[in-house]
């Protein structure tokens, strides 16, 4: 079965960077939809970025266009999210998803999610 790993969140400075990265395993990849969501405390979970594995292209966000950038490495099977110039309203947990076929925003599209981890962006 599909299993997605997080990695990397921690506490950071307004104005720094961290890289997120999720370990995928369970199945080949190919014609997925992978994704990265976060959730702050008292608000729904929502979309930040997704790509698909295999021809790698990628959408954002509008409030993070710029900052984060998502990619991919395929021998790795690993997902990451770069993230730069932090704000304090970044500060959620972030979880990484997955689906087969295309990308979406939806939460409910997708059919497999990480544990998450913890984004900390301190004033």
């Amino acid at each position: 079965q599909v299993q997605l790993v997080e990695s990397g969140g921690g506490l950071v400075q307004a104005g720094g960077s961290l890289r997120l990265s999720c370990a995928a395993s369970g199945r080949t990849f190919d014609s997925y939809a992978m994704a990265w969501f976060r959730q702050a405390p008292g608000k729904e979970r929502d979309f930040v970025a997704a790509i698909s594995w295999t021809s790698g292209s990628t959408y954002y966000t509008d409030s993070v266009k710029g900052r984060v950038t998502i990619s991919r490495d395929n021998a790795k099977n690993t997902v990451y999210l770069q993230m730069s110039s932090l704000k304090p309203e970044d500060t959620a947990i972030y979880y990484c998803a997955a689906r087969p076929g295309y990308k979406t925003t939806f939460v409910s599209s997708y059919d497999h999610w990480g544990q998450g981890t913890q984004v900390t962006v301190s004033s």
